[in-house]
């Protein structure tokens, strides 16, 4: 069992069963999935900018990332439906307990001038998105040999129904939000 899975266990589980009000502790929302997505729009033109985006991806999740394509063709663009625009890849179970555990803790107080992140990034659902401009703060890669920095999106999807349990959530688990 992961470190950050024993202090959900044994300390957050037990303070959102007291704030919310849980009868049972199976209704207390939980982390279900954690969404890594980098959008390169000029992925279309240079094909190595594309491989080179999947080998960083999967270096910091773990585990091989996935070439995304263009459902549509888009003229405005230079878009044609199939064309290659983007990588991800989604954790679950110990990988994603891993890499939330090296987010908050290593990668996000490495960004310059941190001050906490916004709360805007919840969906209504109690599901969080966060944006990072370069993925550079990331412990394994290596910024002398990373060319040009990419921005990412990184989607926690949990298990409560309201943003409120949600950000209460997070904020148990570490997430340095703004004040």
């Amino acid at each position: 069992m992961n470190r950050l899975q024993k202090i959900y266990m044994e300390t957050v589980v037990p303070a959102l069963q007291k704030e919310f009000q849980y009868k049972s502790s199976m209704q207390v929302p939980g982390l279900e999935k954690i969404s890594l997505n980098i959008g390169l729009g000029e992925a279309s033109n240079n094909n190595k900018l594309l491989e080179e985006a999947v080998k960083e991806l999967s270096v910091i999740a773990g585990q091989k990332a996935v070439i995304t394509r263009a459902k549509k063709s888009i003229a405005a663009f230079k878009l044609r439906e199939g064309m290659p625009i983007g990588c991800r890849v989604t954790l679950r179970k110990d990988m994603m307990w891993d890499f939330y555990d090296k987010l908050v803790n290593f990668a996000l107080p490495r960004v310059r001038d941190f001050r906490g992140i916004p709360d805007r990034g919840f969906d209504g659902r109690g599901n969080f998105t966060l944006g990072i401009k370069e993925h550079t703060i990331f412990p394994e890669l290596e910024v002398d040999r990373v060319d040009n920095p990419k921005g990412m999106n990184i989607t926690i999807v949990t298990t409560a129904t309201t943003d409120k349990e949600g950000k209460f959530l997070l904020d148990q688990l570490g997430m340095p939000f703004k004040k």
